[in-house]
């Protein structure tokens, strides 16, 4: 009914290209609009103002010979000022815009390794708009964002970099392991040597306060029995330790059987040793 009466309507963000008989003369803001259809005057058609998005899947090569599948978002949107170019001038203006996009990606990536690529994606992000940007601007659309969004290779190449990626990762950790158990090693050699070093020490003080007890027994015997040697006396706390001992072998639980010299003389023999070995660590 509007147009048969001569009114149009410009919805929100939208313009609409007037003509005069097919000749171009204004763009249209949102709003309603008279045209008088009997003088010639008509809508050629209408222009969105919002932004639009264009995804672009672009595969090339790169400078180590690796396919990869490079997708660029182009986020783009026409120009109020510069509707009528906009309409006039591309007939299909995602076509012309994919076609930039391929030319850039397929003259940036091969200058680039596959490392560097995934590194200076928004380098080429960059490239991309800049070019873009420039192109069509002279058609009157503007490049709002220019985004690398993936990059994928070859599902093999894909899989190599993940083995290799694994393999640097146990590598970091066998090294780790080894470290840890190489001062775990450490650790314990230091425990076991203070550990010897302090039994040492003890046994060192237990011979020298048995020593020590001894003597003074003897002093004390020689003095309180007249007439006795401190050999004598000696002997007889030496052969005293040797039952003392004897006792304590028959007694053990876990002692089965025993077989040791018996009589004067081996007694004696046993007296004279452990005197002798008394003597030594006195003097050590």
């Amino acid at each position: 009914m509007g147009n048969l009466l001569g009114f149009y309507q410009v919805d929100q963000s939208t313009v609409a290209i007037k003509e005069g008989f097919g000749k171009y003369e204004e763009v249209l803001e949102p709003g309603c609009h008279f045209l008088p259809w009997c003088f010639g005057k008509q809508i050629a058609g209408t222009l969105s103002l919002r932004v639009q998005q264009l995804d672009v899947r672009c595969e090339t090569k790169t400078k180590d010979n690796v396919f990869v599948t490079v997708v660029a978002s182009i986020q783009y949107r026409a120009l109020a000022d510069k509707a009528g170019d906009a309409y006039y001038k591309l007939s299909n203006t995602r076509a012309q815009i994919q076609a930039y996009v391929f030319d850039v990606i397929r003259a940036s990536v091969p200058k680039l390794g596959l490392d560097a690529t995934f590194e200076q994606k928004n380098d080429i992000a960059k490239a991309v708009e800049d070019e873009l940007e420039k192109a069509m601007s002279h058609y009157g659309y503007e490049i709002v964002q220019t985004l690398i969004v993936d990059i994928e290779p070859d599902e093999h190449v894909k899989r190599a970099m993940n083995e290799i990626n694994a393999a640097a990762r146990m590598r970091v950790a066998a090294s780790e392991k080894a470290e840890a158990e190489k001062i775990l090693q450490i650790k314990r050699a230091e425990g076991d040597a203070e550990s010897k070093y302090l039994a040492g020490m003890g046994i060192a003080r237990q011979r020298q306060a048995i020593v020590d007890g001894l003597r003074d027994s003897v002093l004390a015997f020689s003095s309180n029995v007249p007439g006795t040697s401190a050999k004598d006396v000696m002997d007889m706390v030496l052969i005293t330790q040797y039952f003392d001992t004897m006792k304590e072998i028959g007694a053990s639980s876990k002692a089965s059987s025993v077989f040791i010299p018996h009589g004067p003389g081996a007694v004696k023999d046993i007296a004279s040793q452990i005197r002798e070995g008394l003597l030594q660590a006195q003097s050590t």
